[in-house]
């Protein structure tokens, strides 16, 4: 194995101290992640704009400060990738629509601020499907990202490319952005970790907040920024730079009372924990739920857990969940973008602008969100986890929005996600961990739940797994393939 490619299958928290005491070079660490993304993006379309110089420039500055003995920050030298929904000045965003093709924000997004304050080398934006009003990876503008572990599959979206991007060693993590379940879809489908903190915890603008721009200005009351990555140790250490309260996001929470890095200690002995195999209602791939099932007696067999089969008790929240997103797109922007592209949008997006929402919908959409915070917030009092899966089935074919037939049922193309969107409705912390693999080497996730603000024990959960069952080491054969052996 090549100095290259060791560096390339670090986590971000072995290359901030490898950097820090300098036995690499940020320089170094930048050129082989670019060099690997250089053999693999032909393959995976992870990146839809690459930073390269710019990137060879912010690590050479980064080099010189530490040979100057100059403070550093806290993820200095150490390269990310930012989706491409999220606002980057100076580089283009966008979105995956041919609205925003040339789109150049004026400013950062709070996050990107954040990272670029501690030092981290942003390399370049990855791949969403058209504004993010979807689960898959695919647009009208850029080439469809794919699943490292399975070219002909989709990574999941819609940080579809943060995900492949992570799980191939293109970058030791990426910020991801979840609205219906974005970090934990492509986490799930691409074999890596991710984490969306409880709502408010990291906040948003200009993204999700800037009336200016219709499609980015969306999903305002239910999206979340946070990382993706290999390991739970880095996507906590992200956490620990990006979290934090702003005054240009009206949902921002305090600072938290805790540290994110110390939040990965202790042990999970005598939790109550519920497991919820379908939500009483989903239909489940019978692959995932076997894998998904071992992976909960991995808590109550080695972690100390009590585990009951439980579900919180709603019936399905799908169309509720999908008005609140019209309720909170400019419908009046985005329909007159989709009457100048025609057939350069999205066709579900343009059939979900087309469609004639009534404030009925809103507001019935509006108290079914109440009632299904009502009965998760009475269920979680009975438990200090929730688990389910993360999603319905394993990975499938790209360019298409979803199965059409699960566990031998018709299904709505949606109902895939049917575990990930209840909790954008109620804000609270959920992960995907990777619970396992089917037999043809696809990964599939587990979901963990934490209870309102609750980030902590989630953390705390997630490492616990990961240390019982250790994911890392293993990589997608495509790797492999391309003479990139971890």
């Amino acid at each position: 194995m090549t100095v290259k490619q060791q560096i390339c299958g670090m986590a971000a928290t072995e290359l901030v101290e490898a950097i820090r005491t300098k036995q690499l070079s940020p320089v170094e660490v930048v050129d082989a992640h670019l060099e690997r993304m250089e053999i693999l993006e032909p393959s995976i379309h992870a990146f839809c704009t690459v930073t390269a110089e710019a990137a060879r420039k912010n690590a050479r500055e980064v080099e010189a400060r530490i040979l100057r003995g100059e403070k550093i920050g806290a993820l200095a030298g150490v390269p990310v990738g930012i989706k491409d929904l999220v606002c980057t000045a100076g580089i283009r965003t966008a979105s995956g629509s041919a609205a925003y093709q040339e789109f150049v924000p004026d400013e950062d997004d709070v996050v990107v601020e954040r990272l670029k304050k501690a030092d981290a080398i942003i390399v370049g934006k990855t791949n969403v499907p058209e504004f993010g009003y979807s689960g898959v990876g695919h647009n009208p503008i850029f080439e469809t990202t794919r699943n490292p572990w399975n070219l002909d599959l989709t990574p999941g979206g819609s940080s579809a490319g943060s995900g492949a991007a992570v799980a191939s060693g293109e970058v030791p993590f990426a910020i991801g952005s979840d609205g219906g379940g974005s970090i934990r879809i492509p986490a799930a489908h691409s074999g890596i970790y991710g984490i969306k903190a409880s709502m408010g915890r990291v906040p948003l603008y200009p993204g999700c907040r800037d009336e200016r721009y219709p499609g980015v200005s969306s999903w305002e009351s239910l999206e979340h920024i946070g990382p993706m990555s290999r390991t739970v140790a880095d996507s906590a250490l992200m956490l620990s730079v990006i979290a934090g309260p702003d005054p240009r996001d009206r949902h921002s929470l305090p600072r938290a009372d805790f540290d994110w890095m110390k939040s990965l200690d202790g042990d999970l002995k005598g939790l109550r924990v519920a497991y919820s195999p379908d939500w009483g209602y989903a239909a489940v791939d019978a692959r995932v739920r076997r894998i998904v099932d071992e992976a909960v007696r991995v808590f109550e067999r080695d972690l100390g857990c009590t585990v009951e089969i439980a579900h919180p008790g709603w019936s399905d929240p799908f169309d509720a969940f999908w008005a609140i997103v019209a309720m909170d797109t400019d419908l009046r922007g985005m329909r007159a973008m989709a009457a100048e592209l025609g057939q350069k949008m999205s066709p579900h997006l343009v059939a979900f602008l087309n469609h004639p929402w009534t404030a009925e919908d809103f507001t019935n959409a509006m108290l079914t969100r109440k009632a299904v915070v009502n009965k998760m917030w009475r269920f979680m009092n009975h438990y200090d986890l929730l688990l389910t899966p993360t999603l319905t089935v394993p990975p499938f074919p790209v360019h298409c929005q979803g199965p059409e037939k699960t566990e031998g049922r018709m299904v709505a193309p949606t109902q895939w996600l049917s575990f990930t969107y209840p909790i954008n409705l109620t804000g609270q912390p959920a992960a995907s961990v990777p619970a396992g693999f089917t037999d043809d080497g696809l990964p599939v996730g587990l979901q963990i739940v934490g209870r309102h603000l609750d980030d902590r024990l989630v953390l705390r959960a997630s490492a616990a797994f990961e240390q019982a069952r250790p994911w890392r080491n293993r990589w997608p054969q495509l790797l492999a393939q391309a003479g990139l052996s971890q």
